[in-house]
């Protein structure tokens, strides 16, 4: 196989700073919603994640709404974002953790190498760690493969970086 001339690599990953920047902006507007007053709604946000709790599964679903559609105005796609179950806490709440995922993993990335193959295109595309390498004698292949991936409906978000 001859070396690539060009080459890029497709990753799902997820933005930290605008994930900070939504929960900020969603515990802004829980402390000024009205009908949370009084309420035990709270957002924690660190390094094992986010974790949202309230006092029961109907305000649960509000503050699932504000942090929702805060993420989604900062820009961050829905397909990033997995709820966990609502669990009861002892302490008459319920809790339920939001997974930000990021990386392809390799079940999800074989079929898609499996697609651009099929496409015909004239690249070499390869798992490395939770990205895609895709490579080409062509820019213009290479691009015609972006283009083609970005029309693919899959159940991750997928961006295109180090286009060398």
């Amino acid at each position: 196989m001859a070396a690539a001339d060009y080459s890029f690599d497709i990753v799902s990953k997820v933005n930290e700073m605008e994930v900070k920047n939504a929960i900020d902006q969603a515990d802004k507007e829980l402390m000024n919603r009205y009908d949370f007053k009084g309420s035990k709604a709270e957002i924690i946000h660190n390094k094992e994640g986010i974790k949202l709790i309230a006092d029961d599964e109907f305000r649960m679903d509000q503050l699932k709404d504000i942090v929702f559609s805060k993420m989604l105005k900062r820009g961050i796609d829905a397909r990033s974002m997995e709820w966990g179950k609502l669990e009861q806490t002892g302490a008459m709440s319920v809790f339920c953790k939001l997974e930000m995922k990021s990386g392809i993993a390799q079940d999800k990335a074989k079929p898609l190498i499996k697609q651009i193959k099929d496409k015909g295109l004239k690249v070499n595309a390869q798992i490395q760690g939770d990205e895609i390498r895709v490579s080409s004698k062509s820019k213009d292949d290479l691009q015609k493969t972006m283009t083609f991936v970005k029309g693919l409906d899959l159940d991750y978000p997928v961006d295109f970086i180090n286009f060398r």
